[in-house]
Order: C-alpha cells, then sequence, then structure tokens
C-alpha cells in the first residue's frame, strides 16, 4: 500500500509550492507519486455533474449574472441538504473508493488538502444545515484512508491577503472568512497536534521544506 501524506491550510501559505517541491524530490528518488487535489464539491465527479448540471438547467443559472441566483436557491434548507449529501457521498467514493483504489499501485499519494479542510468549508458555508454527527459524514471519516503523514500549513490573515494581491487570485476569501479559516485550523480539536504537524510559513521556502523533509525521513 501507499504512503498517503495530507496538507492541509490557509490560503497563501505555500502549499502548493511546497507540494512541487516534495513531488519532485520524491519523484528524484523514483518513486511512483501520485496528486490528488479535493474539496466537498469540487472533486471530478462533482465537477462532472456540475457540467451536466449547467447544460440542462436554464440559462440563468449558467452565466455570472446567475451568480447570486444560485447563492439564494443554495441558502434554502431543502436545497443544502441535498447539496451536502451529494457532496458528502461524492466525497466517500473519491476518498473510501477511489484513493484506496489506487493506493496499490503508487509509493506516494499526495493529498492537496483532505476531509477537514471540507469540514471547515461547510462549516462556514452551510452553518445551518451541516451537521457533522450525521451517519453519512462518520461514515466518510471510517472509510477514508488515514494520512501517514499530515501537514498543515498557516499564515496570518494579512499575510494570506498580501499574498493573494501578490498572486492576482481571482476570488480572494474575505478577510472574515480568512480569520474564521484560521481559527479552525488552529483549533487543536479539529486538527490535533498529535496528527498535524503544523508550521507557520512565515519563514523562507527553503526552512518549510527543510522541515517537511525531516517529518518525513521516517517514511522514506
Amino acid at each position: 500500500m501507499s504512503v498517503i501524506i495530507s496538507f492541509s491550510g490557509t490560503d497563501g501559505s505555500g502549499k502548493s509550492t511546497q507540494i512541487r517541491i516534495l513531488i519532485n524530490e520524491l519523484r528524484k528518488k523514483g518513486l511512483r507519486t501520485k496528486y490528488i487535489w479535493a474539496r466537498g464539491g469540487y472533486t471530478p465527479l462533482f465537477s462532472l455533474l456540475k457540467k451536466i448540471l449547467r447544460f440542462i438547467l436554464p440559462k440563468k443559472f449558467k452565466y455570472s449574472d446567475g451568480k447570486q441566483l444560485r447563492e439564494k436557491v443554495l441558502k434554502k434548507n431543502f436545497v443544502s441538504k441535498i447539496w451536502l449529501f451529494i457532496a458528502t457521498l461524492d466525497l466517500l467514493i473519491f476518498y473510501g473508493v477511489y484513493v484506496r483504489m489506487i493506493s496499490p499501485f503508487m509509493d506516494v499519494i499526495i493529498c492537496d488538502r483532505y476531509i477537514e479542510d471540507t469540514l471547515i468549508d461547510f462549516k462556514r458555508n452551510f452553518s445551518n444545515t451541516f451537521d457533522d454527527h450525521s451517519f453519512l459524514w462518520k461514515l466518510l471519516l471510517f472509510l477514508a484512508p488515514r494520512p501517514n503523514k499530515s501537514f498543515l500549513l498557516h499564515v496570518p490573515v494579512v499575510v494570506s491577503l498580501a499574498r493573494s494581491k501578490l498572486k492576482k487570485e481571482p476570488f480572494p476569501d474575505t478577510p472574515e472568512t480568512l480569520a474564521f479559516r484560521l481559527s479552525e485550523y488552529l483549533n487543536d480539536s479539529i486538527f490535533p497536534s498529535q496528527r498535524y504537524h503544523k508550521i507557520d510559513c512565515q519563514i523562507s521556502i527553503e526552512s518549510t521544506n527543510k522541515e517537511i523533509l525531516e517529518k518525513l525521513k521516517e517514511l522514506f
């Protein structure tokens, strides 16, 4: 079975950069390395479903002028509950079936975000309808493989905002959302320190990479 390494954390913390460096290092060692990215509502299967719905639904749902209408529809309790059910089921298939299915054929699987990242998304966007004690969510936690090593990269909100501007992010999160996410990421009941190695990424890229590689020595 493959080694699973997950990366979680705030926007602008350098996750993509560190993942890219790590993948290059692992492939240089001849390790078969698979990169996957997933969040609730954004897996390949869910994206395909959304494309089909956009094709079927009326034009007013398809374009930018329909964005507010879509958001309004999702705020309806019964709609958001259906959306959450499908998104959670989709994650269950992705992690519980797909990741387990490819695991025997890979030496390393790098997960850009993991289930807890989606937990934060759902708590933020569906605070009135999301239930992390539901049977389906608990089943997802049970069936998803547990990473061998998990990293949580974080930076303060002001740093996230500054780095988003430098990268010219088209849809940056608001300061309020960034603050909410950072608070959740630093919440030890969600991201326990015994499972997640937490790095304040205000240090250099090289120093962060060195710290990550040091923690992975026992695996490779």
